[in-house]
């Protein structure tokens, strides 16, 4: 396990769950939120993301949490030993982006970009919930195991799953 991509919809635990294999594996860490945004929320433009994601991708270790775009999705599957797809129930999901939003109310988020609205962020991932069955369906599901031949594939469906994986979380 050199090279690990967490995936998955938002609010299923996933950047916890990076920090903690980064840790464990001793492997450096790279959350694309930090990527692909500016400290004040707005996105980097598109070839200084895809230059800084291409490097990354390029090193020998890594952990990156996160989808980024589809194209660098791809890039990163390629690329990835250990491809790890959290994908709880929906109702989880939308728990904890709500959680995350409340909590925020008396402390930014662990790993949240500098300057970046908490708000806006919970929006856009409720936004990213109601159409995710479009994306994260069977079909990718079927296009993800063609292509992990060779690679770890780790399919997370519930909370004891994370926990099993050594993962700590509340609620």
């Amino acid at each position: 396990m050199k090279r690990v991509m967490v995936f998955g919809k938002p609010g299923g635990g996933k950047s916890s769950l990076a920090k903690y294999l980064a840790a464990q594996a001793g492997l450096p860490l790279h959350p694309l939120d930090l990527i692909q945004y500016r400290q004040n929320g707005e996105m980097m433009p598109r070839d200084a993301f895809l230059e800084a994601h291409q490097d990354v991708i390029d090193g020998e270790q890594w952990v990156v949490d996160g989808l980024g775009t589809l194209e660098t999705f791809w890039r990163r599957v390629d690329a990835a030993d250990t491809l790890v797809y959290v994908d709880l129930p929906y109702p989880r999901h939308y728990w904890w982006v709500t959680k995350r939003w409340l909590v925020s109310l008396w402390r930014k988020p662990e790993g949240w970009p500098e300057g970046a609205s908490v708000w806006k962020g919970t929006l856009a991932s409720w936004r990213a919930l109601k159409m995710s069955p479009r994306f994260w369906n069977e079909a990718l599901l079927e296009k993800l195991e063609e292509k992990a031949a060779g690679k770890r594939l780790i399919h997370v469906r519930s909370v004891r799953e994370l926990k099993r994986l050594g993962v700590s979380f509340k609620g």
